[in-house]
């Protein structure tokens, strides 16, 4: 069985783009589903696409299952898809071991700037860069289900938007 562990930040600042080592571009939508289950079409530079199914609780451990599909039926299912389509770039970048991914919202989530570490346990230690902020793992409010159906542009904010020139 397959599980993910993943922790999430908000960005403080721009120092991380010093360190990026690779960029990808990825759209990404959902098709209606259940409570317990979220199916995911996603296309990585309009080149490479899968389907994702992920249990849909928001803490550190859930159920993924992630399989390869054509481009051209990714792009017909995000036809069906139940919300908006997460547009964003996500930029790779290698820390004390680890792998961290920062991904740059664009759309009605601009503004909005995540880091994301893929852990082997729910209790591994890693590191934190100075540029990490707020933990929101586990607020479904910054999940990219979520995004898609109520997006950062949407929020109400209590202070300025975090903004990434590239």
């Amino acid at each position: 069985m397959a599980f993910e562990i993943e922790r999430k930040f908000l960005v403080c600042g721009a120092d991380w783009q010093r360190l990026v080592t690779g960029r990808t571009r990825i759209r990404q939508a959902y098709l209606p589903a259940n409570e317990g289950l979220s199916m995911r079409m996603r296309v990585k530079n309009d080149e490479y696409a899968t389907l994702t199914l992920k249990s849909r609780e928001t803490e550190l451990r859930r159920l993924e299952f992630e399989y390869p599909i054509p481009t051209a039926d990714a792009e017909a299912l995000m036809a069906l898809r139940s919300g908006a389509v997460i547009d964003k770039v996500r930029h790779t970048i290698p820390w004390q071991g680890l792998m961290w991914e920062v991904d740059v919202f664009a759309g009605d989530n601009a503004g909005l700037v995540i880091a994301e570490i893929e852990l082997c346990h729910e209790h591994q230690h890693f590191a934190s860069p100075r540029w990490l902020g707020e933990e929101v793992t586990g607020q479904s409010r910054y999940y990219n289900r979520a995004l898609s159906q109520q997006p950062f542009s949407s929020w109400e904010k209590t202070c300025p938007a975090q903004t990434v020139d590239l």
